[in-house]
C-alpha cells in the first residue's frame, strides 16, 4: 500500500471511510460494514488499517482433536500472522458468538501480534486483560471477559464473519471504536481523493453551523451548497 494513503487511512475514522467508498462509488449503498456495537480496547489510537489475515477459532468446550493436531494448527496460525503482507490485521471469528465465553485478545497475544509487526484485531469475540494490552495494537472486540475458556484454533485463512461482515484473507480493513469496514478493491486508487473530496464537502455545513448567528437561512444556503457539491 501506498505509504501516504496508509497514513491517511490511520488518520480518519471508520465512518469517514464507509462515506469516502460511497463518493468513490458515485452511490449510496455500500454495506460492507460491521452491525451492531462493538469494543475499542484504545479509541485514542490510530485505526488499524491492514490486509485481513483471518482465522476462526473456538472457547466453549476443550477441542476434540489431540493435542498434537491443535499445536500444530496453533503454530500455523502464528507463522500465518508473522508472514502476512503487511500492513496486516488479525480477523479472527470465534465460532461461539453470541454465547463467546473465551478471550483469545490479552496481554500475551497482543504483544506477540504486535511483535510479528501487526496493525491490530478484529474479533466478535472477547478480550480481556485491559490496561495491559499491548500499547499501539488497538482491538476491536464483541466483549470483554475474564477467562480463556478453553480457546482453541479451528481454521486458518478462511473467510470469517465479524458482526455481519464477511471478511476474506487479504481484504483490506479499517476499523475503529466505529466497527469495520472492508474497501472494495476497486476504489483503492480513488480512496484519497474521494476523501478530500468528502472533507470539502462537509465543511460546507460544518463551517456555517459553527460560526456565530447560525441560523434556518444560514442552514439552508449551507445545505444547498452541500447537495450541489454532492452531485
Amino acid at each position: 500500500m501506498d505509504p501516504a494513503l496508509l497514513d491517511l487511512l490511520r488518520g480518519v475514522d471508520t465512518p469517514s471511510v464507509c462515506n469516502a467508498i460511497e463518493v468513490a462509488q458515485g452511490r449510496r449503498g455500500f454495506d460492507a460494514f460491521t452491525r451492531g456495537t462493538m469494543l475499542c480496547s484504545a479509541p485514542e489510537e490510530p485505526a488499524v488499517v491492514g490486509y485481513a489475515a483471518t482465522a476462526r477459532i473456538s472457547a466453549l468446550r476443550p477441542p476434540t482433536e489431540d493435542p498434537a493436531t491443535i499445536r500444530t494448527r496453533r503454530m500455523a496460525y502464528y507463522r500465518m500472522m508473522a508472514e502476512a503482507p503487511q500492513p496486516s490485521v488479525a480477523v479472527i471469528e470465534d465460532v461461539d458468538f453470541p454465547d463467546c465465553i473465551g478471550a483469545y485478545w490479552g496481554e500475551i497475544n497482543t504483544t506477540v501480534h504486535k511483535g510479528f509487526g501487526m496493525a491490530g484485531a478484529l474479533t466478535n469475540g472477547v478480550m480481556r486483560d485491559l490496561g495491559d494490552l499491548a500499547p499501539g495494537f488497538p482491538v476491536v472486540a464483541g466483549s470483554i471477559g475474564p477467562s480463556h475458556g478453553f480457546v482453541h484454533v479451528l481454521e486458518n485463512a478462511v473467510p470469517v464473519t465479524i458482526f455481519g461482515l464477511r471478511v476474506a484473507p487479504g481484504d483490506l480493513v479499517h476499523a475503529d471504536r466505529h466497527g469495520a469496514v472492508v474497501v472494495p478493491p476497486e476504489v483503492i486508487p480513488r480512496l484519497a481523493g474521494a476523501i478530500a473530496r468528502m472533507q470539502a464537502t462537509e465543511k460546507l455545513v460544518l463551517g456555517p453551523a459553527r460560526a456565530p448567528g447560525f441560523d434556518f437561512a444560514a442552514f439552508e444556503a449551507a445545505w444547498t451548497a452541500f447537495e450541489a457539491a454532492r452531485t
